[in-house]
């Protein structure tokens, strides 16, 4: 792919909304070029204030884009183009806010870097500086970013593969229109999720991503806002998975671990990974907690394949391979640990599916019926009816707070 070219044509979109730069440094850190009329200005900050080792640190680390920034919510985005899994060209868009800052909150901000040897002038001429950095919603900044990498690596990723998510979740502005029932539908599902140990949860999540910022709270300190969302969340997902059968003395306990570790966090770096880490922890927990310790392994393995694979046709011979053993024999183990046939089990898992879809999504009955390889939307919508004993469409509209 022709990097160079798709690098050109990102660089203009990204001028066409607001005026956020795009860098390119090499392995070592070292500026190779930028569009930045304040280049010596803003670079100077992206160094200074401890983002450009941070990012280098952590492209040597994994392969993921990610946001680095400061406490008081100045932000950029980073990915890398490696050679043999090493990195060796660092993008960089950005810088950008991602909120309401004003002046008094970036001299408030400059108390935490006191003891970095950064000159006063300089912190001065940034601070003066401060309208010339867009203010761009984190949903729309981790599109950027996903956007710049498939720029780099032609790869398509979504949000909850990046470690993006979460790592600045401030107050949306007062005026943000917020659509509280997508946020709620998009809620229920990742905790409904949680309460059946259900490891195919990342398409939810990722929704989840996109729909809300976090716990819309207004204040001026946004890494106090992130742990906030960060909290809040544990807290109800601690919840979900007591109702899921985790044992409350061990759900409270690793719930205050992972908020303990919220609330220790000094920078948006520190705390950006702990909600995904924490939801993968309790929903694992779960799902053991749940597993029949009658099963064998093998058809344990059938078991979580058929779970995390609904959108796929799943056959007793494709199970019988991966179980090692004839597709008569799988069939009868089946029946005999589960209760369940082959096709009871795989349709049981695909309702399940479905009935997440149409609490957190808007999906039609037919997009979910093809989405989970029904067929046909009646076929789908009489095994649906056979299950839950209504329609997907009177399903849905059930759900409705």
């Amino acid at each position: 792919m022709d990097i160079e070219q798709n690098l050109a044509l990102f660089q203009e979109l990204l001028c066409c909304g607001s005026n956020i730069y795009l860098w390119c440094y090499d392995a070592g850190g070292h500026l190779l070029s930028s569009n930045c009329p304040h280049e010596s200005l803003f670079g100077a900050a992206f160094s200074f204030l401890g983002c450009k080792e941070r990012a280098l640190l952590a492209g040597r680390e994994n392969g993921q884009p990610q946001a680095v920034g400061t406490s008081f919510g100045l932000l950029w985005g980073v990915d890398f183009v490696r050679r043999e899994k090493e990195p060796e060209r660092m993008y960089v868009i950005g810088p950008v806010f991602s909120h309401n800052v004003s002046k008094q909150d970036m001299e408030t901000g400059f108390l935490h870097y006191a003891g970095e040897e950064i000159p006063l002038s300089w912190k001065h001429r940034l601070i003066n500086a401060y309208e010339e950095v867009p203010i761009v919603q984190h949903i729309l900044f981790t599109r950027y970013l996903l956007m710049l990498h498939y720029c780099l690596t032609g790869e398509k990723l979504d949000a909850s593969d990046t470690t993006i998510q979460q790592s600045f979740a401030n107050a949306a502005p007062a005026d943000a229109k917020r659509d509280r029932h997508r946020v709620w539908m998009s809620e229920q599902a990742l905790l409904h999720m949680v309460r059946n140990g259900d490891l195919n949860y990342k398409d939810a999540l990722n929704d989840s991503l996109l729909i809300s910022e976090g716990v819309p709270v207004h204040g001026k300190d946004p890494l106090r806002q992130a742990k906030t969302s960060v909290i809040v969340f544990t807290s109800i997902v601690c919840r979900a998975a007591i109702e899921g059968g985790l044992p409350p003395e061990a759900a409270y306990s690793l719930g205050d671990s992972y908020m303990q570790s919220a609330e220790n966090a000094l920078t948006y770096d520190e705390i950006r990974s702990i909600p995904t880490l924490m939801y993968d922890d309790f929903i694992r927990r779960v799902h053991r907690i749940r597993q029949n310790p009658k099963l064998s392994a093998p058809i344990a393995r059938c078991r979580d394949y058929i779970e995390m694979h609904p959108g796929e046709k799943i056959r007793a011979k494709d199970l019988a391979e991966l179980a090692g053993y004839t597709e008569y024999y799988l069939t009868r183990r089946f029946k005999e640990e589960t209760g369940f046939s082959v096709s009871g089990y795989v349709q049981n898992a695909k309702i399940a599916r479905a009935k997440i879809l149409l609490r957190s999504t808007n999906l039609s009955v037919q997009e979910i019926s093809d989405q989970l390889c029904f067929g046909s939307r009646n076929y789908f919508s009489r095994i649906f009816s056979e299950i839950e004993g209504c329609t997907p469409t009177q399903f849905r509209d059930q759900q409705a707070p």
